[in-house]
């Protein structure tokens, strides 16, 4: 019966609210404190409905408890468990569920909305826009939707596409025992690979079957079709061809899979590629919307057969659990903002127009993330730096502090717009616990977390319900600082401390049980691979899916070097990652100091990767009082310029120099250099010949470059694969490049 309009102001009727209410206040218990989170993670619901016994998960338990009070939940739920034993009460029992699963299958979807809006007023304002919504068939898509139905098993409609189902199919799995055991363990081991299409020398590798055959032929992509129609035709309209075989649409088949994803051989846009960058951007951001819209057609739909249905039917559907402890679905860490600006510029353009009839707030959004206005002195400065300094941070605001909440809405300000035409638009700035995705920094959000440890009053539970993490452009994280990513990474997918407003009956179970890291796809995007980045993929990243990981074989960048300098590589044995730092300063202080330390020449480089490697030497160096400068990314405008002047006059013998600090400022040749040491080798190969073109011509010239085994990743970029490999196994611990 359609309700009236009365009715339609309201969530549900009067009596349902008070039962909710009353249900809510009895189960406040199952939002513990995180020192219950490893008992939530040892209740495990068990796969096989044949065992005679299985442990009670926390949903089970919550049922337990309304069922005290409530002689028809707890009829419900004696019913429920007598099913997962494999038996039945009656014949008709049996055909009634069937009937009623046939009904949630036919059941089309529409776009959902708001569901956790602060006031009286805008709730009922939006109760009454999703009922408009359901009347009106122009929102209304008669797509394909795979949700989930009772028993949390999955209902697959017959279809072409063996992708059309993955978001239900991910959310649906039920882990095992043996799953919960080993994937903290993060033992993983890749069984198949297979060439990718589109880079040379590259491979993907992972650690379940083979199924790139089936996404590089996919026919219908798994992606929505209002979704899919728009993207196509904005690919076409900016010039591009044969959207079958595009790297965008691979890469978004790859996403769409839901397996964890190493990426780490892309090309980034400041580095002439541009077209990659966006092709790759353009993927995960489809896949964002892709599951960001499935999972409201899916609450929405729900909505709708909730309105119908008593509190007690409510808990004897497995089907409507279907939301986390907060809304926020998507994370897309981000380096700078100027980064940030290109990727939510792009999400607008990607968003179908149907969906954001309007974007809110853009002004604030263009000031804070666009452009920052500089003098013509400051230009011609810029200018004067590399080419991909200028285009990463010349460019564009470099700010590296930041975090954004986005909603896509379909609000009105006034009742008769929502009533004859919904709008749908895009929120900037939204409340992070109202909003679908957050786009932020590291550093953003490890304020946010320092300040919640601070004041008990706030808390970042926004990040508890994440379940596709994005990190773009982590190299560039890597030279600010990994262990801010790591620290981040490692707050997702944790209980709440507070409920927050959330419906604990349409939780699902995956969050009460506290699995939902399991469940969190991580996609990482980097233009080169670090043993942190990788360590963090490893350990951190363990999704019951499965692993995919882009592996290189680099041809070295030595042939880039100009001058004819006598590059020495020495290597340094260490038994562990704890002990490489102590190693290579023994190293250095051992064969390469006493060589240097009474040299009258000077004009002495030692090159750095690491700031802590820096302060390492700075301490060793004036412990011997030897003669030195130091150029690094913490010293003033003034300190760096007397450093060059001292060095250049040679009153300075010795000129200790970061990485960092030309990644950071792009700083230009430094003069007077007659011999370079490199203490560690440069994690971004570019740099490796452009330092060694330092060196000043003579008939001389000489390099030294330590390493160990430790640095093969780096290793490999600059001398190439066959070179790595040879001088990491060998005996021989000396070699020589000219």
């Amino acid at each position: 019966m359609a309700p009236n309009f009365t009715g339609v102001l309201k969530r549900h009727r009067p009596q349902e609210r008070i039962d909710r209410k009353r249900d809510m206040n009895k189960s406040k218990r199952f939002f513990p404190n995180p020192a219950t989170e490893d008992h939530l993670d040892s209740s495990v619901e068990e796969e096989s409905t044949a065992m005679a016994y299985r442990e009670p998960t926390t949903y089970d338990d919550l049922l337990a408890s309304l069922g005290s009070s409530n002689k028809v939940v707890a009829d419900i739920n004696r019913r429920r468990k007598r099913e997962e034993e494999g038996k039945s009460d009656t014949e008709s029992d049996e055909d009634d569920e069937d009937e009623e699963n046939i009904g949630s299958e036919d059941q089309s979807s529409t776009y959902g909305e708001d569901d956790e809006i602060q006031g009286a007023d805008q709730e009922s304002l939006l109760k009454y826009d999703d009922h408009s919504e359901q009347e009106n068939s122009e929102y209304c898509e008669t797509d394909e939707e795979h949700e989930l139905s009772t028993n949390g098993q999955s209902l697959v409609a017959v279809s072409s596409s063996s992708t059309s189902s993955a978001f239900s199919e991910h959310l649906s799995h039920t882990l095992s025992c043996e799953e919960v055991e080993t994937l903290p363990k993060g033992n993983w081991k890749f069984k198949w690979e297979a060439p990718a299409i589109g880079m040379p020398h590259c491979t993907w590798k992972g650690t379940r079957p083979d199924f790139l055959h089936v996404a590089h032929s996919d026919a219908t992509y798994g992606i929505k079709p209002k979704l899919f129609k728009h993207w196509l035709q904005l690919y076409e309209k900016a010039g591009g061809e044969d959207f079958e075989s595009s790297t965008r649409r691979r890469f978004f088949s790859l996403c769409n899979r839901y397996l964890d994803i190493l990426h780490s051989n892309k090309r980034p846009f400041y580095n002439r590629g541009i077209g990659e960058d966006l092709s790759h951007m353009d993927a995960y951001l489809m896949h964002s919307l892709n599951h960001i819209f499935r999972t409201r057609d899916l609450v929405k739909k729900n909505e709708s057969k909730i309105a119908k249905l008593s509190p007690a039917e409510i808990l004897s559907d497995d089907g409507l659990r279907d939301q986390g402890f907060t809304r926020p679905k998507v994370l897309i860490l981000l380096p700078l903002r100027s980064i940030a600006f290109r990727v939510v510029n792009r999400l607008i353009q990607l968003t179908p127009e149907t969906l954001r009839v309007n974007v809110e707030h853009p002004r604030n959004f263009i000031y804070n993330f666009g452009c920052e206005d500089g003098s013509e002195n400051d230009d011609h400065k810029k200018r004067s730096k590399p080419c991909d300094w200028q285009a990463l941070f010349g460019e564009g605001n470099s700010d590296d502090d930041f975090m954004l909440g986005i909603k896509h809405t379909r609000k009105s300000i006034r009742l008769y717009d929502a009533l004859d035409n919904p709008r749908k638009n895009i929120r900037l700035y939204d409340d992070f616990y109202s909003s679908d995705m957050i786009i932020a920094s590291p550093m953003g959000l490890l304020l946010a977390i320092a300040d919640a440890e601070e004041n008990k009053e706030r808390d970042v539970d926004y990040l508890s319900s994440i379940e596709i993490l994005v990190i773009d452009h982590a190299d560039v994280m890597s030279m600010q600082n990994w262990a801010h990513v790591a620290l981040v990474v490692e707050q997702l997918n944790g209980l709440p401390s507070k409920q927050h407003g959330t419906d604990i009956k349409r939780i699902r179970p995956l969050y009460l049980d506290g699995h939902a890291r399991f469940y969190r796809q991580s996609i990482i995007l980097s233009s080169y691979l670090t043993p942190e980045i990788n360590s963090l993929f490893n350990h951190h990243c363990l999704n019951y899916k499965g692993k995919m990981q882009l592996e290189h074989e680099y041809k070295g960048v030595l042939s880039k070097v100009v001058h004819s300098v006598d590059q020495i590589y020495e290597r340094f044995d260490a038994d562990s990652m704890i002990q490489v730092d102590h190693a290579r300063l023994e190293c250095f202080t051992n064969k390469i100091f006493p060589k240097i330390k009474d040299s009258v020449q000077g004009g002495v480089m030692i090159f750095v990767s690491s700031y802590f490697e820096l302060v390492m030497l700075k301490m060793f160096l004036m412990s011997q009082k030897a003669s030195f400068c130091v150029f690094d990314e913490h010293s003033n405008h003034k300190v760096k310029i007397r450093a060059r002047q001292e060095f250049i006059a040679g009153s300075k013998k010795i000129m200790l120099y970061s990485e960092r600090v030309y990644f950071l400022l792009g700083c230009n040749k430094i003069r007077g250099i007659k011999k370079l040491i490199m203490y560690s080798l440069p994690e971004r190969k570019e740099y490796y010949p452009r330092i060694m073109n330092w060196i000043e011509e003579s008939h001389d010239m000489e390099s030294t470059v330590l390493y160990s085994r430790f640095d093969q990743f780096r290793l490999e970029r600059i001398v190439g694969h066959a070179n790595a490999k040879r001088m990491i196994s060998k005996e021989k611990s000396t070699y020589v490049f000219r």
